[in-house]
């Protein structure tokens, strides 16, 4: 229980460092990398699960989502004796890891913030490019429906695992989910991604800080939950 309560921290401090890193390097207005676009930040995302992932995925099948962890106890493939662990690492990863981002880039989020704080805001948490709480809603369930399903799919492929190919798989998925669906609700599709650093846009002392949207929090947290068990409950129809 241990060693999967560091690797999920650990891993999962590395995916917000390296995930919210980039978005705060593209979207600050004084960051050397300013407006590198929604390309830089998709594939960076991509490559913020994967390294983390190659890393730790020996050691605890490498979740850092509480999402996939529910969807995988429910389907079985994990004890739900275990889901405390895995959840608990993932929230106090994103949290670190949320924290570290803001220590980086203080000085660009003070200066990014006097422009429009709902910038800095966006650096951490999600929030949807035009609200509808139920095709926001909607998103963060199809997109994590894809990411859970393909998740299991890979699975599939002979002796991907024994070479890496799983997580050059996973790479892609995240870009490809991120490309075609991210411009809705800046696609979380994980609960911990998402309110880990939410809580710590709340209690960092921000500079101007935008509304934090708890109304609409619960969605990339639900949402994504519910995704998950339904892509399992798919799966085991399709190939079982």
């Amino acid at each position: 229980m241990r060693d999967i309560f560091v690797a999920e921290l650990v891993g999962t401090f590395l995916l917000i460092l390296l995930g919210d890193g980039v978005v705060a390097n593209v979207l600050t207005r004084k960051s050397g990398m300013h407006g590198g676009g929604p390309v830089q930040i998709t594939i960076a995302w991509g490559l913020a699960v994967m390294i983390p992932a190659v890393i730790f995925g020996a050691m605890s099948g490498a979740h850092f989502n509480p999402a996939l962890t529910i969807a995988l106890a429910y389907k079985g493939d994990i004890g739900w004796n275990t889901v405390g662990y895995y959840i608990l690492g993932q929230m106090l990863g994103a949290m670190l890891g949320a924290l570290l981002v803001y220590l980086l880039f203080k000085d660009h989020f003070d200066d990014t913030s006097d422009e429009d704080p709902s910038i800095v805001r966006g650096c951490f948490c999600t929030a949807p490019s035009i609200k509808n709480t139920w095709r926001n809603f909607l998103s963060e369930m199809v997109g994590t429906f894809v990411l859970v399903f393909a998740i299991l799919g890979f699975g599939n492929v002979s002796g991907a695992a024994d070479v890496g190919m799983n997580y050059i798989y996973i790479f892609g998925l995240i870009v490809s989910i991120g490309m075609s669906l991210g411009g809705l609700t800046g696609y979380a599709i994980n609960p911990a991604r998402d309110l880990g650093p939410r809580i710590m846009y709340q209690i960092l002392p921000f500079r101007n800080k935008a509304d934090v949207m708890w109304d609409y929090s619960w969605v990339p947290v639900v949402g994504p939950i519910i995704g998950g068990l339904l892509a399992v409950v798919l799966f085991n129809i399709v190939f079982i």
